[in-house]
């Protein structure tokens, strides 16, 4: 089957919640998380859409994280193992609802061309503690990573309108081995083989942020503290 553009989402930081509240999940923070569908054709630059915008730029947003793709089939998961309704398209904070996709069917460098524009995968995502305060669950960013139900972004090699309801076509896919899938196995996976790890961080179209990552653990044997990613301020 095609992989469609079902819905694109954009929207500019927001500042929530309640400054010095008791609760942690309820105090005041700032973020793009809360987009919004559009419809017609909206201009896909090299820093993502227009009209779209990050809090956050240190880790958010850039030209390696132009787009955030999420897949459709995720929701339905989530609201089954969670129990609720209000996770649904648009919640993890993604652009791009692409149907007919999961992380094991793309990889890292794959390139399609998408209306007028030309997207290519440069890393998965890696979950941070906002969506599990959007939602007031706070493990829920262990529990997308967990699931490897990510995400991914695009990096954009060309600039140009795209619009819902468009195919994404495959140009090139230069290392069909690195799967979404088989990225996240090896960042967040118990026991990565060192080999393995030592391959992945070559390669070439793999974003620069996770390279880094990767060649200090071959370099120091030492792994990031995700608790500071996943919970942090929620507690």
């Amino acid at each position: 089957m095609d992989m469609i553009l079902k819905k694109v989402f954009v929207g500019l930081p927001q500042k929530v919640g309640v400054k010095d509240a008791k609760n942690p999940m309820e105090r005041e923070w700032e973020s793009g998380i809360f987009k919004q569908p559009i419809q017609g054709p909206v201009l896909l630059t090299k820093t993502g859409l227009l009209g779209d915008g990050q809090a956050d730029r240190e880790n958010h947003g850039g030209p390696e994280k132009a787009v955030f793709v999420y897949p459709f089939e995720h929701y339905e998961n989530w609201q089954k193992e969670l129990n609720t309704t209000e996770i649904g398209p648009g919640a993890m904070g993604e652009n791009f609802l692409l149907e007919n996709v999961k992380e094991d069917m793309v990889a890292i460098g794959d390139t399609y061309q998408i209306g007028d524009a030309i997207v290519q995968v440069s890393q998965p995502r890696q979950p941070c503690w906002k969506p599990a305060r959007r939602f007031k669950i706070k493990n829920l960013a262990l529990l997308i990573q967990n699931s490897g139900r990510t995400g991914w972004y695009f990096r954009v090699l060309k600039e140009g309108n795209i619009e819902v309801g468009q195919k994404l076509t495959l140009i090139e896919r230069p290392y069909p081995k690195w799967t979404i899938s088989k990225c996240n196995e090896i960042m967040h996976g118990t026991s990565p083989n060192p080999e393995e790890v030592r391959e992945f961080a070559q390669c070439e179209l793999l974003a620069q942020n996770w390279k880094n990552t990767l060649n200090k653990r071959i370099a120091t044997g030492e792994t990031s503290d995700i608790r500071k990613r996943v919970i942090g301020p929620n507690e």
